[in-house]
């Protein structure tokens, strides 16, 4: 079944909500909860299942800036990872809010591709707006797995 603008949607609003989820199990619970929560995001909403996926974090440096396998997203998620020792875990910064703007979609069939901006707002009311896309892939069990996430902080000129 071809992807739906809906379920572009949908999935933006679910990956927004797991990320403040993380952030929340990690004040209630520690490192062990938003580990365990956050790799059953991963298990939920990305495509590792299918293969790598072309997955390039915001705040991500050196050689390590893309993420093609589970471990390194897990990593970038919620940090305390001695093979990646610059990542301090961006789901565990306190959001609170994750709103979406639309620039434009693409869908085509079972894959379906996003662009915009993202704004994160943390439990501080401090804000920080990235530029983001996402490409889907509708698996065999009708579910959309990210196999392509690319965010970064807007050019500043």
């Amino acid at each position: 079944m071809p992807i739906t603008e809906t379920e572009l949607t949908q999935a933006r609003e679910a990956w927004g909500n797991a990320l403040i989820a993380i952030s929340k199990a990690y004040e209630e619970g520690g490192i062990d909860a938003a580990r365990a929560l956050a790799n059953d995001v991963l298990d939920a909403a990305y495509g590792y299942n299918l293969g790598p996926v072309l997955f390039k974090p915001t705040l991500a440096s050196g050689e390590k800036t893309f993420r093609p396998t589970k471990e390194g997203a897990l990593a970038y998620f919620v940090g305390h990872d001695e093979n990646f020792p610059l990542d301090g875990g961006f789901g565990i910064k306190g959001w609170r809010e994750v709103v979406s703007e639309t620039s434009a979609s693409f869908i085509e069939g079972d894959v379906g591709m996003w662009m915009g901006w993202v704004t994160f707002t943390d439990k501080d009311g401090n804000v920080t707006k990235v530029d983001k896309s996402w490409g889907y892939k509708k698996d065999e069990e009708g579910t959309l797995r990210i196999v392509h996430h690319h965010s970064s902080l807007p050019y500043q000129p």
